[in-house]
């Protein structure tokens, strides 16, 4: 049994200036028998396996849905009810901005708190300080001060959308 080898040229030049482009792949039957797979024409025995297209930059064109007549009996709000509605909304959005406002500021009192506290089980012998249990117990400090600044920011975002 003769092992057969199918060698594989790519044009590689690490220290050129030029890049080669790979376009098409042929596999080619040389003279003594061996197969070769190049991106270059080699004789007369090559056979065309793999050919790049252009690729079309065209986007399909979007197909738009029908508008759908608003049916006779669906509700309809005037223009000073629906400013009314606006106003109310405003109105509980502020209000809940500054109930936020103050559970932040509480939640960053409660955690300067607790960051100035050292609980006797933090306490190592030799008057050091147990890092990893202090963080563990602030970390729920911290997160609640961070909920409430996504809250704020939030409640910011929807203030600033209103009309």
């Amino acid at each position: 049994m003769t092992k057969r080898i199918l060698p594989i040229l790519l044009p590689f030049c690490a220290a050129a200036s030029f890049q080669a482009q790979a376009n098409t792949l042929y596999k080619c039957q040389g003279p003594d028998g061996r197969t070769t797979y190049t991106n270059q024409k080699m004789g007369k025995d090559c056979e065309i396996i793999s050919q790049d297209k252009p690729v079309s930059t065209f986007a399909a064109p979007q197909t738009q849905k029908p508008k759908q007549a608003t049916p006779a009996d669906f509700p309809r709000v005037n223009g000073d009810q629906q400013k009314a509605r606006d106003n109310d909304r405003r109105a509980i959005l502020e209000k809940e901005l500054a109930n936020e406002q103050k559970s932040l500021a509480a939640a960053k009192k409660e955690l300067a708190d607790q960051e100035n506290l050292i609980l006797p089980e933090e306490r190592i012998a030799g008057g050091g300080i147990q890092g990893a249990k202090r963080e563990a117990r602030i970390q729920s400090y911290r997160d609640k001060v961070q909920l409430h600044e996504r809250n704020l920011e939030s409640l910011r975002k929807e203030l600033a959308n209103l009309k």
